[in-house]
């Protein structure tokens, strides 16, 4: 191998030669930015500024925003599905390797065992919940939007909901440019999940409830034609208490009966002393037809205590009608009749009463098995009003306006430096700047055209105005 050769291989091995320019050229231009930099350092000073200055302006013209934030609780899972139970077992059925403890989670994801949670956020981004809102606040007159579609759009930028995997904690965060709005909004997100989950629960308690609900109306209106009825008859037949007004009639009667037989006794005893125009004879007497007259009026008008040709009463209505109207209760005879119609219209109105007693209870307890199956949000952290805002972030926009201006700067004079290295002859220079003068070009004669036109609209007007007032004042 020749010496050359050799020279050519120990090259990057050494510590001088031609490896070292490409490092030392680098080095060197990296040292030439810099120190052109520091030049133009005033040139560059007044970017940064200026930069800054526009940042400061923007970020506070900027509308302030206010965050408002609630923490829901994880919903309790429910235990009675069958669903869950199916995932219950298919999860603990093969617990012994993590293959099939992971097969028994697949089966519980599949089956809906898992909480409820995701259940809730999908509810909260329904579009249910956000028309709520949006008529609620009057949200398109807020965000001054004419459309529905994009209010809801706008609200659902300035919400955040999410679920936590680990904890199931779902958090609702609200940003508005009202503080009190903010924390309203937040709180109302609640307020309507609990409105929407209770009217579209379909458990079975609930099903019950209303089925029962339904049929204590119509027991309600049984019971009260059932007591309307009673009270009517009872009114019209005086019938207050069928049994106890017979046992009283009864006791009544046989004390009239026997005050009659005692009277019967001493008339006979003194017709024998006395003359048929004796006044104890005729007093006598008259005592005994007045017991023969109550005994007729309480025992009926086919009574045997008393004389009468009348057929027996079958009908309670026809037995209602030979009522004497000055009598206040109903006779002997009648009693049996009514008490048959008084008895049923007593078992039923009785009937009434326990069913309806009975399916109020069943009412309460439906509307308290209801309470405990409707799922229910709790909240652990209620909606604040905000005290500072939370956008926008006005350090970091001036400091951002400054770097960034700092680098147009820096660009800008790099740019120029490098502009001016190029050789003037170089066909891509030539390109760049006969395309800057085409738009110059371009850009003037569009001008010129523009100013032609307006000046000639404005001669126009003048010439109008003029011959106007030449009108007006050869008027």
């Amino acid at each position: 191998m020749s010496e050359h050769a050799l020279q050519e291989i120990q090259a990057p091995s050494n510590g001088d030669g031609s490896a070292q320019e490409p490092v030392e050229s680098s080095g060197r231009r990296k040292l030439d930015r810099a120190w052109l930099l520091w030049e133009n350092r005033r040139l560059l000073w007044h970017f940064t500024l200026t930069g800054l200055v526009l940042a400061t302006i923007v970020a506070f013209l900027l509308p302030k925003h206010y965050e408002s934030t609630v923490r829901l609780m994880p919903p309790e899972k429910q235990s009675g599905g069958s669903l869950a139970m199916m995932a219950a077992m298919a999860g603990s059925s093969n617990s012994s390797g993590a293959s099939e403890s992971g097969l028994g989670q697949v089966a519980s994801d599949l089956l809906g065992a898992k909480s409820q949670g995701a259940l809730y956020t999908m509810v909260l981004q329904g579009r249910t919940i956000a028309d709520n809102l949006i008529q609620r606040f009057d949200l398109r007159k807020v965000y001054k939007t004419k459309y529905w579609v994009d209010t809801r759009k706008r609200l659902a930028s300035r919400t955040e909901i999410a679920e936590d995997r680990k904890s199931g904690v779902i958090v609702i965060k609200v940003t508005d440019s009202d503080p009190h709005r903010a924390a309203q909004l937040a709180q109302a997100y609640v307020e309507e999940l609990n409105v929407l989950i209770s009217k579209v629960s379909t458990s079975a308690a609930r099903r019950e409830r209303i089925f029962i609900e339904q049929r204590l109306k119509t027991a309600r209106q049984d019971l009260d034609a059932s007591a309307k009825e009673f009270s009517e008859f009872s009114s019209q037949n005086t019938a207050i208490d069928i049994p106890e007004q017979g046992k009283a009639m009864v006791e009544a009667a046989a004390i009239l009966q026997g005050q009659l037989i005692a009277a019967q006794s001493e008339v006979q005893g003194l017709s024998q002393v006395y003359t048929d125009n004796n006044i104890r004879l005729r007093s006598a007497r008259a005592r005994v037809e007045e017991i023969q007259r109550q005994l007729v009026k309480m025992g009926g008008s086919n009574s045997s205590f008393g004389s009468g040709g009348k057929e027996p009463v079958t009908d309670p209505a026809s037995a209602s009608k030979d009522l004497d109207p000055n009598d206040i209760y109903p006779a002997i005879r009648e009693l049996p009749l009514l008490g048959v119609k008084w008895a049923d219209l007593y078992l039923q109105n009785k009937i009434q009463e326990k069913v309806y007693e009975l399916l109020t209870a069943q009412y309460e307890i439906s509307k308290i098995d209801e309470a405990k199956e409707t799922p229910s949000v709790q909240v652990y952290d209620m909606a604040d009003i905000p005290e500072r805002k939370s956008w926008p972030p006005r350090l970091l926009l001036m400091a951002l306006g400054a770097v960034f201006s700092f680098c147009i700067g820096a660009a800008w004079i790099l740019g120029e430096s490098g502009w001016q290295d190029i050789d003037s002859h170089d066909p891509r220079k030539e390109f760049v700047q006969g395309a800057v003068r085409d738009v110059r070009f371009s850009s003037a004669a569009l001008a010129v055209r523009v100013s032609r036109r307006f000046g000639r609209n404005s001669v126009h007007s003048s010439e109008r105005g003029n011959n106007g007032s030449g009108e007006l004042s050869d008027l």
